[in-house]
């Protein structure tokens, strides 16, 4: 644990040096948040409610969403896929610790710095700009957190896993922006899935990917109470029990190719 927690505090200082990324992040999210809050307030130009959620929650919806992003930021796609393109994933495997968790401690450890770096001035310019995203109920703090928790191990498997098509794909780049961009249409990150057609909706339900954006969100918006809620943490811990096997199998795998065929 302690090889862990010192790649976690060297990512974390790491991440303060690049000023450059940290600007760019916060641009790029500021014009997403206020792009889909334009959005909100010219649908609901009209109307008080619109699937029985006010005009407020959607721009406090917004808001989170964007703070939500930043958590769930991974890089481990990346670091598998360079690991595999200079052919140092042999000599990375054979190391005395394992190199996936060196990954998401260098993740987690991003994560850390983003909090002050990317979150802060986000819920400041959304604030300024949109509305204070307050939480619907005092008692649903104990229960978004958790969800978000879950939410984020959910995701860095789902990237994890993802990352792992390096080992056969050629070229993964285009691979992850796409798979960047789908994850955020249909989690219900910049559009709830109540608003999707309801066969779609239980169709995406299907997927891991609505229990990272909608869920947490659901709850911090009063959207989800009661029975759904614990459904829905249900869910995600089943979701995380199932990723981790198929993470643990395709980790085995990986390294036995990767020995066979000497990298």
């Amino acid at each position: 644990m302690k090889i862990y927690s010192y790649v976690c505090k060297m990512q974390i200082l790491r991440s303060m040096t690049y000023k450059f990324n940290v600007y760019g992040n916060i641009i790029m999210q500021t014009i997403i948040m206020l792009t889909t809050s334009f959005f909100w307030k010219a649908l609901y130009q009209n109307a008080e409610t619109v699937q029985g959620v006010e005009i407020g929650s959607m721009l406090t919806y917004t808001v989170i969403s964007s703070c939500i992003s930043v958590i769930l930021t991974t890089n481990v796609e990346q670091r598998i896929t360079r690991s595999v393109e200079k052919g140092t994933i042999a000599v990375d495997l054979m190391r005395p610790v394992n190199i996936f968790a060196v990954f998401f401690a260098e993740d987690l450890g991003n994560v850390v710095a983003l909090l002050f770096q990317n979150l802060l001035p986000i819920i400041f310019i959304g604030c300024i700009f949109i509305q204070v995203p307050l939480l619907a109920s005092g008692a649903s703090v104990l229960m978004f957190l958790i969800s978000l928790c879950l939410a984020f191990f959910i995701n860095w498997l789902l990237a994890a896993i993802f990352g792992m098509w390096a080992f056969t794909a050629i070229n993964m780049h285009a691979l992850l922006q796409v798979k960047r961009h789908l994850i955020r249409l249909l989690s219900g990150s910049m559009i709830p899935l109540w608003f999707f057609p309801e066969w779609l909706r239980i169709v995406l339900e299907a997927f891991p990917f609505v229990y990272l954006y909608q869920l947490p969100l659901s709850i911090y918006i009063g959207k989800c109470d009661g029975m759904s809620l614990i459904r829905g943490i249900t869910i995600q811990l089943v979701w995380l029990a199932v990723l981790s096997f198929i993470f643990y199998i395709l980790q085995k795998r990986a390294a036995r190719k990767v020995m066979i065929q000497g990298g």
